[in-house]
């Protein structure tokens, strides 16, 4: 390490003193003087940098200089020479010089593009210009830089270079490991209703088609539709979920659609709706059943000609997000009571995906178990607990008004709460869980709870449908409403 003037002792920076000349032209300072340029060492970092310039003392200088950096450093005095290192090494960064003799700068560009889009290229000329620059943007450079030039700024953009590559690198790993997470495979069931679910995920994943996913509360809609996103061509797209029932009607609206600046009272500026941000990608709608007939009339719209137009804008936009929806309800019905359009029904169900609830799949039940033990355990850094003989069978005999979600609930909680590494029967929560699910046989509850267990019951088998359940229960409409306000809307 030189001794540093500055300071009168070694440390960790470096004096350097360079001076070069183009071949070009007879001016020193073509590529840059470098005077008592102060650089902090840094440690090395293992990353690969490729130099591509057909001046030889220009190709010896930054190698020289970012291997001081840490970086391996490799060089070409040809674009075809540079191709063919490029194709056996694994660079993190290429510099290239944009004028060349046998194959210039944007060559080199196009060529490492298409070979690794995510590798950063910085280019390098002495002839700058706008339209140049522009050019080379548009085709993928990192960034366009002129000469003269100083080492320190090649540095810096290295850097952030490299710290872009990671990123992009990091943001794959992530997506394949996400992808993962909802393959067929992880979507946990081996009883013949989710045999034919998963069957149905891989026909229909690369498919443009709309899909209707139905099924009670908890039983794992977004699940499917993220499994059918991620088995998709649309994958590496987004998956913009939105529960249509969690948002009100005036804002959903603009949620999906986007509005324009001055749209309504607090549109301070205009806003991409969701439909857009899903471009490429997929758009789940949970809940469709229970959005506004004026909304569906927009939506539908939307599905017939795949164009968006903002609240208070006169303008369209096209949007490729492919359509997801979900629901409990029964739209069928809904349809026949006047509460959701025929012609929208018919353009969400195209294909129709129906999943059964817990208590008609208790096969499922010892792998959706072990599963969330796992998981949990993941979660907590211990070992996965062990379910008894006795307490499976407990769960398995048990109806699941929640679902899969009730399920995960409680082997969540056994997780945490119970001691020891097995979990028994004693450790299961009385009554079937938070929901009531089943009447253990020391229990007497009251004929208020019967019958509030009994209209949950009978909600869930159609589907939320309220004026199929009060035929169902002998009674109107309002009467249901009515016990629901006074239950709290529990059922």
């Amino acid at each position: 390490m030189t001794r540093c003037r500055h300071c009168a002792t070694h440390c960790k920076y470096e004096i350097r003193r360079i001076h070069v000349t183009n071949s070009h032209t007879s001016d020193r300072n073509e590529f840059g003087l470098l005077v008592v340029d102060m650089v902090k060492a840094n440690p090395s970092r293992n990353r690969s940098i490729l130099i591509v310039d057909d001046e030889k003392d220009m190709c010896d200088l930054v190698v020289e200089f970012l291997g001081r950096d840490g970086y391996e450093v490799d060089s070409a005095q040809s674009g075809s020479q540079a191709l063919v290192k490029f194709k056996a090494h694994e660079f993190d960064v290429v510099i290239t010089d944009l004028r060349m003799r046998e194959m210039d700068g944007m060559e080199v560009l196009k060529a490492i593009k298409s070979l690794r889009p995510d590798v950063p290229v910085i280019m390098i000329t002495a002839f700058g210009s706008i339209d140049r620059a522009i050019e080379a943007m548009k085709a993928g450079a990192f960034y366009f830089v002129t000469k003269p030039f100083k080492m320190r700024q090649i540095a810096a953009l290295v850097g952030k270079a490299v710290e872009q590559r990671l990123l992009v690198q990091e943001n794959r790993r992530l997506k394949k490991e996400v992808r993962g997470l909802y393959d067929s495979e992880q979507v946990v069931g081996h009883s013949k209703a989710m045999v034919e679910i998963f069957r149905l995920v891989d026909l229909v994943a690369d498919s443009a088609s709309n899909i209707l996913i139905t099924g009670g509360s908890g039983t794992g809609k977004e699940v499917i539709a993220r499994a059918i996103h991620f088995r998709s061509n649309r994958a590496d797209g987004p998956f913009v979920p939105v529960n249509c029932s969690a948002i009100p009607e005036g804002l959903l609206e603009s949620e999906l659609f986007g509005h324009a600046k001055g749209a309504f009272t607090g549109a301070y500026q205009a806003r991409r709706g969701l439909f857009l941000e899903a471009s490429g990608g997929t758009l789940f709608l949970d809940e469709i059943g229970d959005m506004g007939m004026a909304l569906q009339a927009k939506l539908l719209r939307v599905l017939q000609d795949r164009m968006i137009r903002p609240v208070g804008s006169n303008k369209e936009s096209h949007t490729d997000a492919r359509l997801i929806a979900a629901t409990h309800r029964d739209l069928k019905a809904a349809v026949r009571d006047g509460d959701f359009r025929e012609d929208l029904f018919y353009r969400l169900s195209v294909i129709p995906i129906n999943i059964p609830p817990l208590r008609e799949r208790l096969a499922d039940i010892p792998l959706l178990v072990d599963h969330f033990l796992r998981k949990y355990a993941a979660i907590s850094g211990g070992k996965p607990k062990r379910v008894t003989a006795r307490a499976m069978d407990d769960l398995q005999n048990r109806v699941w008004e929640g679902n899969v979600r009730e399920l995960e609930n409680i082997i969540e909680r056994l997780v945490v709460l119970t001691p020891g590494d097995t979990i028994d029967v004693d450790d299961l929560p009385a009554g079937g869980g938070a929901g009531g699910s089943v009447l253990q046989r020391d229990e007497y509850p009251t004929l208020a709870d019967l019958q509030m267990n009994y209209v949950k019951r009978v909600l869930n088998h159609t589907g939320g449908n309220k004026e199929k359940a009060a035929r169902i229960l002998g009674i109107n409409r309002r009467t249901l409403y009515r016990m629901q306000d006074r239950w709290g809307r529990k059922a």
